[in-house]
């Protein structure tokens, strides 16, 4: 079979622990990996120099933590990004 008509085969990007094994896989032929699986990231460059306390109900704060979770992100930032997308969306 030529080459043209074989199937190319993607690696999957690996979780890594610490920097050190991102730099090593960084230094290997990234060609051939499979890039569908990233999602964007949202960055947060602000201070974060004001606290916001407020009483909710347990099942509520439950659900934001299953959903945070589900998204892979602490759940302060996933309440965080949810404010932040209400503020946007009446102003948009």
């Amino acid at each position: 079979m030529s080459k043209a008509k074989r199937k190319i085969r993607f690696k999957k990007i690996p979780h890594f622990k610490t920097d050190e094994e991102a730099e090593k896989f960084l230094e290997e032929d990234l060609s051939n990996l499979d890039f569908s699986q990233l999602r964007p990231v949202h960055f947060e460059f602000e201070k974060k120099d004001t606290t916001l306390n407020m009483r909710l109900p347990a099942s509520m704060v439950r659900a934001l933590k299953e959903r945070a979770k589900a998204r892979g992100v602490p759940y302060q930032r996933f309440v965080r990004e949810t404010l932040e997308q209400a503020l946007n969306a009446r102003n948009g």
